[in-house]
C-alpha cells in the first residue's frame, strides 16, 4: 500500500490530497466532502480504508484551501457554493489524467452530504471519465440541472431516519437521464451521518461491491 499525502496545484492554489494506492490498484475513487467536513473525516476514512482492502485506490481532498475554510464563516459560504466545488473537482480529475501512476486507473466519486452535490456537477462535465458515483447521504438536489447530464452508473445511500434527505434523493433520481443507472440503497435505522452500529460498515460494503462492480 503506497500512501502520501500531497499538494495539488490548481490554477494559483494548491489543495491538499490524501492518497492511498493499494498494491495492484485498478481503480481510484475521488472523495468530496460536505460542508463543515475535511479530507480528515472519519467516516469518509472509515469508508476509504474499506476500499483499500480490495483493489481500489482513494483520494481524499479537500475542496477548500485553509485559508478560505478558515474565513469562511458567514451565511453565502464557499462551503455551499457548489458551481465551485465542482470545477475544483473537476479540476483534480484533470490533474489525475495526467499522472503516469494514476492515468490508468478506472476512476469514481464518492460524494458525502453537499460533497455529492459537487460529485454530480463534476461527473456531468466529464461524463467520458467518471465511471460510476456514490452518494452517501447526499444532497444531490443542490446540483440543480447537472443531474440530466449524469451518465455515470450512481447509487444513492440513504439512512432510513433521514426523510427530509431520502425525498430530495427520490426527487433527485428522477432528473437522471432514463438510461442512467441508479440505485437507492437505504440503511434502515440511520440517520444522517451513519452514526447507528453497524451503519457506516454497510455504508462502506455498498460502495465497494457498487466500485467493483463498475470500475472495471
Amino acid at each position: 500500500m503506497e500512501h502520501a499525502i500531497q499538494s495539488i496545484p490548481l490554477g494559483g492554489i494548491a489543495l491538499t490530497a490524501d492518497i492511498a494506492l493499494p498494491d495492484h490498484a485498478m481503480s481510484l475513487v475521488l472523495f468530496a466532502h460536505g460542508s463543515g467536513s475535511s479530507r480528515l473525516s472519519p467516516r469518509n476514512r472509515h469508508v476509504a480504508a474499506k476500499l483499500n482492502r480490495g483493489t481500489i485506490g482513494t483520494i481524499l481532498i479537500d475542496l477548500l484551501t485553509a485559508e478560505e475554510d478558515a474565513v469562511d464563516l458567514h451565511p453565502a459560504d464557499l462551503r455551499f457554493d457548489i458551481p465551485l466545488l465542482g470545477r475544483r473537482l473537476t479540476a483534480i480529475t484533470d490533474w489525475v489524467g495526467c499522472q503516469t501512476e494514476l492515468k490508468h486507473l478506472a476512476l469514481g466519486y464518492f460524494g458525502a452530504s453537499t460533497g455529492a452535490a459537487a460529485a454530480f456537477v463534476s461527473a456531468a462535465d466529464r461524463p467520458a471519465v467518471v465511471k460510476a458515483v456514490v452518494s452517501r447521504g447526499g444532497r444531490p438536489d443542490l446540483a440543480g440541472a447537472a443531474l440530466q447530464s449524469v451518465h455515470a452508473p450512481t447509487l444513492f445511500i440513504v439512512g432510513g431516519g433521514d426523510p427530509v434527505v431520502l425525498d430530495l434523493n427520490c426527487s433527485a433520481m428522477e432528473k437522471l437521464p432514463c438510461l442512467t443507472e441508479h440505485k437507492l440503497e437505504i440503511v434502515p435505522g440511520a440517520g444522517h451521518l451513519f452514526e447507528e452500529p453497524g451503519a457506516l460498515d454497510r455504508v462502506a460494503g455498498l460502495a465497494r461491491e457498487w466500485f467493483q462492480r463498475n470500475l472495471t
